[in-house]
């Protein structure tokens, strides 16, 4: 790993901090309390290249990486934009836009990956199930061969973008569990188109990030044709873990763009707020909580490095990415109650956005993996008993 500031590398950087200058704090209050989504915040992630980072150059996109990606969102986050930095990133520019480029037939890749590139194409990825939760491998929507058709049965939750996007990528059974030898045999994933008028999408009334819908959904006796397969029948899982990965690392990215963006609010807060003849930010009361939530924060920054670099070149990184979002995570959290904290009780008035940021960062607890699953699989890599 080199880290030396490249010339390209600065430049991704500065890019991402300029967005996020013109689309900051007060544009994603005003987003989140109307319910609204960033249309116009989507539209300027497409004129700065970034949802065509990880799209091959041939698809009009820019050829890079995961550490790019990686830049790019932590620096969107911390400089303004909180969650949205990675939340209108990691669905289509990073899981759909890896799962075709990896896996896609050469007709898939023509038909998504330049308007994925241009943003002109909206993705979801319909993986959570009611029943199924966290294990995937339970997931109970069929897709049934008829003919040169699949017709697919189903119903997923918490899928993003399902009320708004062109497409799903559509994880499903095509083979029951109890009819295969491994778990992980008899998935499949299709590329749907959601205009289909047999998908109903029905938005789940949520605690923040409201300037995007998540929804249910509900997939009764949909046909798509068979060339809307992605990657193999019955051996979509292991497509699925490679769009897996780089939404665990988006998802680091945010633990400690949102973070740094909440300390860094407080800091300028405590070199301000007078109280008892001083600034409260000599007082180590305040500044020492915020400062060791920021050393872990920098940490932790450094293993979803490692982690995405080890994607790009190709090379098994799951223990990496969930060490890298698990440390993430659990680091930002705690910058941005030690900055709520730091703020007192404005600390709770929206007007100076860290509440929200603290409803934001608190859903990295629960997903794209709960903290739970991830050290489950970070104990299991050091040799402990599988306990799932």
């Amino acid at each position: 790993m080199n880290f030396e500031a490249t010339e390209e590398r600065s430049m991704i950087r500065s890019t991402a901090a300029d967005v996020a200058t013109e689309y900051g704090p007060e544009y994603w209050r005003e987003k989140e309390e109307a319910g609204e989504f960033g249309e116009e915040f989507w539209d300027e992630l497409a004129a700065a290249g970034f949802h065509g980072l990880l799209v091959p150059q041939e698809y009009e996109g820019a050829d890079m990486g995961i550490q790019e990606m990686g830049l790019v969102m932590e620096t969107l986050c911390a400089e303004g934009c909180g969650m949205a930095g990675t939340w209108y990133l990691v669905l289509t520019a990073g899981m759909a836009a890896v799962g075709i480029r990896d896996h896609g037939t050469e007709a898939q890749k023509r038909t998504y990956l330049p308007d994925i590139a241009n943003g002109k194409r909206n993705f979801s990825i319909g993986i959570t199930e009611p029943e199924a939760g966290t294990n995937t491998l339970n997931v109970a929507t069929r897709a049934e061969k008829d003919g040169d058709e699949y017709v697919l049965n189903g119903n997923k939750a918490w899928i993003t973008f399902a009320d708004r996007a062109d497409n799903m990528i559509l994880v499903t059974r095509t083979t029951p569990r109890d009819e295969v030898e491994r778990g992980t045999d008899g998935i499949s994933l299709f590329i749907v188109d959601m205009d289909d008028p047999d998908i109903d999408a029905s938005p789940i009334p949520k605690h923040g990030i409201n300037y995007s819908k998540s929804c249910e959904v509900f997939i009764e006796d949909v046909r798509v044709p068979e060339e809307n397969l992605l990657g193999e029948e019955d051996d979509g899982w292991w497509t699925l873990v490679d769009m897996l990965n780089p939404e665990r690392i988006g998802f680091a990215a945010a633990g400690t763009g949102i973070g740094k963006l909440a300390a860094d609010t407080a800091i300028e807060y405590a070199s301000d707020r007078e109280v008892f003849d001083a600034p409260i930010g000599t007082h180590q009361a305040v500044s020492f909580p915020i400062t060791k939530a920021y050393a872990r924060m920098e940490t932790a920054a450094l293993m979803r490095e490692k982690a995405s670099w080890l994607y790009d070149q190709g090379k098994e990184c799951g223990y990496e990415t969930n060490v890298a979002k698990a440390t993430a995570v659990s680091a930002g959290i705690e910058a941005v109650k030690q900055s709520m904290q730091a703020f007192g009780g404005w600390g709770y008035a929206k007007e100076y956005d860290v509440e929200r940021w603290w409803r934001e960062i608190n859903l990295t607890r629960l997903a794209p993996v709960s903290q739970q699953m991830a050290y489950n699989h970070i104990g299991q890599h050091l040799g402990f008993p599988r306990s799932y």
